[in-house]
């Protein structure tokens, strides 16, 4: 009995997984880049420094930590904005991505570009 819980975890975290893996994978198709490069470790660092627009080199600055931690939430915020998203909408990304991906992902959420257009609207579903 105690391996069914093991189990059932390992499916829910593969499905998690999943979820994300398909909704970066649908955020770079609708940026313009193939999707496959979302999967790739650290090539999808740089595609997606490339699609919010900032230098390769921000990849270094993830190797420090704590320093990772504010360039991750930056890196994020910036996703946000390029889909005319708010920062509330970006902190999302961070904490709570298994949701924030996929509606990012799979709403009606367009790429408009580095520093995309962004509405001023401070909500977090905005």
């Amino acid at each position: 009995m105690e391996e069914s819980g093991g189990i059932l975890g390992l499916i829910i975290q593969l499905g998690f997984f999943v979820l994300y893996a398909a909704s970066f994978w649908k955020i770079y198709e609708k940026a313009g880049h193939e999707g496959w490069k979302a999967i790739i470790p650290i090539y999808n660092l740089v595609i997606l420094l490339q699609i919010i627009n900032k230098p390769v080199w921000w990849l270094l600055l993830l190797l420090i930590p704590v320093v990772n931690i504010v360039i991750l939430f930056m890196m994020y915020i910036e996703l946000a904005k390029v889909f005319g998203k708010g920062v509330g909408y970006g902190i999302g990304l961070v904490l709570l991505s298994f949701i924030f991906a996929p509606m990012l992902a799979f709403g009606d959420a367009q790429y408009q570009g580095a520093g995309g257009v962004f509405n001023n609207s401070d909500t977090i579903l905005d």
